[in-house]
């Protein structure tokens, strides 16, 4: 059983950031990737950051 909790949380989390960085006009597949390697970071970016300028 093991790690398998954390390997689907952080599974999870990519997924929320992708439809949080959606939401907020951002490329979504860009963020999915980005949340891979800096994971919880990426969510207080996508928090942070304004939507980008059309």
């Amino acid at each position: 059983m093991g790690s398998h909790g954390y390997e689907v949380g952080w599974g999870t989390l990519m997924l929320i950031n992708a439809n949080i960085a959606q939401a907020k006009g951002r490329r979504g597949l860009n963020w999915f990737f980005i949340s891979l390697f800096i994971g919880p970071i990426a969510t207080l970016l996508l928090a942070i950051l304004d939507q980008p300028a059309p």
